[in-house]
């Protein structure tokens, strides 16, 4: 099923990334094949061992997502942002 990848500009400034439509069943899948089109993006994303690093959140049609194993249905749109943290 389509959905569309978006990462926000915070990541951009760093990787050129623009909006992508991919084929995937769960939010994994989708940046799978992301990171296949900028593979540069992935170590920004996802650490060594495959997990969303602690500073990057992911929401599905504005909502967090659950995970990287999050089930996406047709035409949902994924963020992909950095937060912010400090104090």
């Amino acid at each position: 099923m389509p959905v569309r990848v978006v990462v926000t500009r915070q990541i951009e400034r760093y990787v050129a990334c623009p909006p992508a439509v991919v084929e995937a069943a769960d939010v994994r899948g989708a940046l799978d094949q992301v990171f296949r089109r900028t593979p540069k993006l992935k170590s920004y994303v996802v650490d060594e061992r495959g997990r969303l690093r602690k500073h990057v959140r992911v929401f599905v049609n504005g909502t967090a997502a659950e995970g990287l194993d999050h089930a996406l249905g047709p035409d949902d749109e994924i963020y992909v942002m950095q937060s912010l943290t400090g104090g």
